[in-house]
């Protein structure tokens, strides 16, 4: 199973906190968004995660914790835009931002 974390809201920026406690507690709960009562209670054990997705705009919150997803196989879809603060208004600073995709290109590799 993939786990795709962040397409409705950016995780590692806003929610890592509760995304590690969601590992830790080795399952997540999901409300189906086409029927607001069903919620379904998945698995987030390496055992059957096969990888995480991370999309997101500052992963800056999650990276002095990636020790912790060394038993997933993961990567960061990481976007980075040209809006200013009219439109983004709780992003760092550009030039932050591209120090930030630079740090964690470092810190986790190409692969």
């Amino acid at each position: 199973m993939i786990i795709s974390a962040s397409r409705r809201t950016d995780i590692p920026s806003y929610y890592s906190k509760w995304f590690f406690r969601r590992l830790s507690e080795g399952f997540v709960l999901v409300r189906n968004p086409m029927n607001i009562h069903q919620v379904s209670r998945v698995s987030l054990s390496p055992s059957v995660v096969d990888g995480i997705v991370f999309w997101t705009k500052n992963p800056s919150p999650m990276m002095s914790r990636l020790d912790l997803l060394k038993d997933y196989a993961y990567y960061f879809q990481f976007t980075l835009n040209p809006y200013g603060r009219n439109i983004e208004q709780n992003l760092p600073e550009k030039k932050e931002i591209m120090g930030t995709f630079k740090t964690l290109s470092e810190q986790i590799g190409k692969e």
